[in-house]
């Protein structure tokens, strides 16, 4: 694998030469404009300066907007073949609206054929940057294997072992019981982070997060029923703090001990110890999910849209190769900005050996390396995102109105069976 990716990437100046077989020919001097959101754009600027001089005399513009309003610019360019660019950088979250579309060039076929580069990848990332025929239109950079942190103070003073919360879902809310019965500490911020949770983690093989292999809805299975039934627990009992994750009152509950676990991406211990809750370093530890539940939260792909110019798509690939498959590279944005690797080959570097200071010295990054190859890929479909929103309303429904959970959960099945099929 190490050999047949140097290879890969020595070929790049020749695949952007002046012409390869299945590239349109071109002459310089020309530009090539890469789309991305907060963070990537920052990957994006410490990559170009090595791959610039491989290729001199090329111009990139990094485009950057905020994160929702470039996916929205990019749904509208991809829609109208308006001012698209060479290469799109998605949040795997908008994969199924972009995916499943006709708008991004199928990288299974030649001269790309990218299915030869999936045993670089950790598989489910690879695996969800297909379409519904099975072809690759995007490839993964960067991932989000999911871990609950947990404040290792708080769990002492409650004489609460770590085990206990992490044996079985119901189990992590018993737990969450004595600890805010002994600390007055929060178990989680919001219910609907559970419920998040729990949907994700038990999907079947070919299936969907809300719809199945034959497109059929799925939210009235049991894992929503449970989901929505330890949801409704954990606030009947008072242990979740009704603090919106990102919002000032999460915040502070985090720096101000009043949320004693948090249930989230790997990425989130950068974003504590850097932004969030500094001061709380080596207090809080990690452990895989209840119930070893596997899931990823979050993660970055990279795509060319199928109408750029056709001149620019052999630039536009050797680029992605080189933010891809570019070992040194990947290891760079890990160290840099939390962007926990998707190549194999990096997972190898002793930089996941390291103990992490603000986890009081845990080697934290070999958990998350294990749930990181454990994840399944879930199948796409473009009302994912509207589907989050219909059962995230319902949720609120059964929480604060007291609505039946079954009678939620078949409201919903009914609205997203009428857009299952736009």
């Amino acid at each position: 694998m190490t050999t047949r990716r140097q290879c890969l990437l020595a070929a790049v100046p020749t695949a952007a030469s002046t012409g390869v077989a299945g590239f349109a020919p071109r002459s310089r001097p020309q530009r090539l404009t890469v789309a991305a959101y907060p963070l990537i754009d920052q990957i994006l600027h410490e990559t170009l300066p090595a791959w610039r001089q491989r290729h001199p005399g090329i111009a990139v513009d990094v485009v950057s907007k905020q994160y929702s309003d470039h996916h929205t610019a990019m749904t509208t360019a991809l829609s109208t073949s308006g001012h698209l660019p060479d290469v799109i950088a998605l949040e795997a979250s908008f994969l199924g609206r972009y995916a499943l579309g006709a708008g991004l060039e199928d990288l299974t076929q030649p001269p790309y054929n990218a299915e030869s580069l999936r045993s670089a990848f950790v598989p489910f990332a690879f695996d969800q940057g297909r379409n519904r025929q099975g072809a690759v239109v995007a490839l993964p950079t960067d991932i989000g294997p999911g871990t609950l942190l947990y404040r290792h103070d708080l769990l002492e003073r409650a004489g609460v072992q770590v085990q206990e919360l992490t044996a079985s879902w119901e189990s992590y809310v018993a737990a969450g019981v004595r600890i805010k019965k002994a600390t007055g500490a929060y178990l989680l911020g919001h219910a609907q982070t559970l419920k998040d949770i729990i949907t994700r983690g038990s999907v079947k093989a070919g299936d969907g997060l809300y719809f199945d292999s034959q497109q059929r809805v799925q939210v009235r299975s049991p894992r929503f029923v449970r989901a929505f039934e330890l949801a409704r627990q954990l606030r009947r009992q008072g242990l979740d703090g009704r603090m919106e994750a990102w919002t000032g009152d999460w915040a502070e509950g985090l720096k101000r001990g009043l949320l004693a676990t948090e249930l989230s991406g790997a990425w989130m211990v950068g974003q504590l110890a850097n932004w969030v809750a500094p001061n709380t370093r080596g207090l809080w530890r990690v452990a895989q999910l209840p119930e070893n539940t596997f899931v990823a939260y979050g993660g970055t792909y990279y795509a060319i849209p199928r109408r750029a110019k056709p001149e620019n798509k052999a630039l536009a690939w050797s680029l992605i190769q080189d933010l891809t498959l570019n070992r040194n590279r990947q290891l760079q944005s890990f160290r840099s900005q939390d962007a926990f690797p998707a190549l194999l080959s990096a997972h190898e570097d002793p930089f996941f050996d390291e103990p992490l200071p603000f986890l009081g010295g845990q080697r934290a990054r070999l958990i998350w390396r294990d749930a990181a190859r454990r994840i399944t890929a879930a199948k796409l479909h473009k009302q994912n995102r509207f589907a989050d929103e219909v059962i995230k309303g319902e949720l609120d429904n059964v929480l604060a109105f007291g609505k039946d959970i079954r009678q939620s959960l078949a409201d919903a099945e009914d609205v997203l069976a009428l857009r299952a099929t736009r």
